[in-house]
């Protein structure tokens, strides 16, 4: 073709503009960096063909490629799209005409890109348990350190004897069958695994009564070095008397205490689960923070006062062991009967939580303008209650997981974004449309929480 044929012929339409904010795409949402870490959030593959080839390994805190980086930039990457769709950019101008579908678009990116964020943060979740194990081995030996080195500052004044050697065989044998148990229990957290509850959370009374346990374990080695090191008859026929029950009797009621508190704490828990009496959602993680907090993350008073007064009684016990090396520690009955009503307060702290969700009442949600009608399909209900989100379920991806039955149909309670976090779902006002799936007639209204739980059922009038 000659170049005046070119210049004659009609030229390319211009390509479409692009909106300002590109659509964000929910199963590859950028996290910010061009990386080997890039890709999809969910996946954790490279999308470049970077280092790690695939998902990452990596079990380093600071490495680029390790899964905490991951999950902060995938953080970072859906903190800003949500704050961008709180703000109406990035919306297809084909759904401005529409308040619902443009809504019900923001919901569904939102949602996937919650769930690929879930995803990763599984995945960091993971990774800082394996690293746990080594952690917790650490701490060990290091508190068997200090105790070296205190027993060795203190027998500068007194001399060293039997009990200081016996004390620190004690620990060293404590710590080789800690550093065991961490092995091979290193996928669950190591040392921490007896005391991780089914929740991923770290369980107040499990970790009480753990420190109790391990107490009682540490100074029964301590007299069982003596007795072995015992040079006369008389000599470990005093040990044996540092056994009797009337001088340990305190530690003994204590500890038998703390262990049922435990098991009956657990056994509760899981009836009033089965019962739909509580809601518990699984946890990412534990933290420390769980020993004081309750599911949502805010400080629960029982919780609180059970370990503060435990702790107190464990340190008590553990001064008097090292006083008195050749005995179980005397634990006056005054400090045992506080630490017995503090158990009775955590228990009645445990049955008095949670309940099951509940639906009061729901009414047509009406706009500024509009005028008074009965519920048709297309409309939006406002359903009104209590429960509607457990704690520990406020993240996107258990956002998501609200689901609104209306006679046979489920919908799915929309995510709405605002600068900062979400308007809804909310844990007592929930919103959402009545599609025209729904039979005009009487209709029941259920909510099913993130957690798994129903409330009761609220009859509706629809009309055509």
């Amino acid at each position: 073709m000659s170049p005046a044929s070119t210049a004659a012929a009609p030229s390319a339409p211009p390509p479409p503009p692009r909106p300002s904010t590109p659509p964000f795409a929910p199963s590859r949402p950028s996290d910010g960096d061009s990386g080997g870490t890039g890709g999809s959030v969910g996946t954790g593959s490279s999308s470049g063909g970077g280092e790690n080839g695939g998902r990452s390994t990596c079990q380093c805190d600071d490495c680029p490629h390790s899964a905490r980086q991951s999950y902060r930039k995938a953080v970072a990457a859906f903190v800003r799209r949500r704050d961008e769709l709180a703000a109406g950019l990035g919306v297809p101008v084909g759904l401005a005409h529409s308040a619902g579908a443009s809504r019900q678009w923001v919901s569904d990116e939102l949602t996937g890109a919650a769930r690929a964020l879930a995803d990763r943060s599984r995945e960091e979740g993971e990774a800082w348990v394996a690293r746990l194990w080594r952690r917790t081995v650490g701490t060990v030996w290091a508190a068997a350190g200090l105790l070296l080195l205190v027993q060795l500052l203190t027998a500068l004044a007194g001399g060293w004897s039997t009990g200081r050697t016996a004390g620190l065989v004690a620990a060293g044998v404590s710590a080789v069958g800690l550093s065991v148990a961490a092995w091979l229990h290193r996928s669950r957290g190591g040392v921490l695994a007896p005391v991780i509850g089914e929740d991923n959370r770290l369980s107040t009374s499990r970790t009480v009564a753990a420190g109790w346990v391990l107490l009682a374990v540490f100074a029964v080695l301590v007299l069982a070095v003596e007795l072995a090191a015992a040079p006369t008859p008389g000599d470990r026929r005093a040990l044996l008397t540092g056994l009797d029950l009337s001088r340990g009797a305190g530690v003994v009621t204590v500890l038998a205490l703390t262990c049922a508190v435990a098991v009956v704490v657990r056994r509760t828990v899981t009836v009033r689960v089965q019962g739909r009496r509580l809601q518990k959602v699984r946890a990412d993680r534990p933290h420390a923070a769980d020993l004081l907090t309750d599911d949502a993350g805010r400080g629960a008073f029982s919780d609180v006062q059970y370990v503060l007064i435990n702790g107190v009684a464990v340190v008590f016990a553990a001064v008097r062991l090292s006083r008195q090396p050749d005995r179980l520690p005397d634990l006056p009955w005054g400090l045992a009967l506080l630490v017995v009503v503090s158990a009775a307060t955590y228990l009645a702290g445990k049955y008095a939580e949670g309940g099951r969700p509940v639906v009061l009442s729901v009414v047509r949600a009406r706009e500024m303008g509009d005028l008074h009608s009965p519920i048709r399909t297309g409309d939006d209900i406002e359903i009104r209650g209590a429960g509607f989100v457990p704690p520990g379920a406020t993240a996107p991806d258990r956002l998501a997981r609200v689901v609104v039955r209306i006679g046979t149909v489920h919908v799915h309670a929309p995510l709405i974004p605002v600068p900062g976090g979400f308007a809804g779902p909310a844990d007592t006002v929930l919103n959402v449309p009545v599609p025209a799936e729904v039979e005009p007639g009487r209709v029941e209204v259920q909510v099913v929480t993130a957690a798994g739980a129903e409330t009761n059922r609220y009859p509706i009038d629809v009309v055509e």
